[in-house]
């Protein structure tokens, strides 16, 4: 067991729920993370982070996305709308590294993400979430018109697979593995 994944089995109840809530904002995901400790390994962890996205009742993840910010939004109002929200500092860097690809687009191709943010989030009542790291914006944005034709119930099984993606990207992150 590596020494960061025992500094998370070690925390008080209240603490690594503190912690794991910056890698999923669900507080049912992060109290069966926490109940569940300790994990063996890493990648025991990271799949009981998957799995239990995949387990979460829809509000659950509603939860969870209320903690994302928009793609393509600057810097600044990603932390102001982090505060507000009462996100974390991690969290809020996190976000910024992630949506790294979205920092150097064009402004016309950010342009078109804020007007198709606004019509997803009509459309499907829920900010449009991706895994963005790794991705451009024009990668991003491609996935954003695509899936603004999905039916409700498809686009939740999109959601949980990419809030998923992310939770593990962070848990990754918390622990020091990238």
């Amino acid at each position: 067991m590596s020494g960061r994944l025992e500094w998370l089995g070690s925390l008080p109840l209240e603490e690594a729920e503190t912690q794991l809530l910056t890698c999923c904002a669900s507080r049912v995901w992060a109290r069966k993370m926490v109940a569940n400790r300790p994990y063996a390994d890493e990648s025991s962890l990271v799949e009981a982070a998957r799995s239990g996205v995949g387990e979460l009742a829809w509000m659950d993840v509603e939860e969870a996305l209320a903690a994302h910010p928009r793609i393509g939004e600057r810097a600044e109002a990603a932390r102001a709308e982090a505060d507000s929200a009462g996100l974390s500092e991690r969290e809020a860097q996190w976000s910024q590294q992630e949506q790294s690809g979205a920092a150097t687009a064009d402004p016309e191709v950010l342009a078109e993400i804020a007007a198709r943010n606004l019509a997803y989030e009509q459309h499907f009542g829920h900010v449009f979430l991706i895994r963005a790291t790794g991705r451009s914006a024009a990668e991003m944005l491609d996935a954003l018109h695509r899936r603004l034709h999905n039916s409700i119930e498809d686009e939740r099984a999109v959601v949980r697979s990419e809030l998923a993606e992310i939770t593990v990207l962070r848990i990754r992150k918390l622990l020091g593995l990238l």
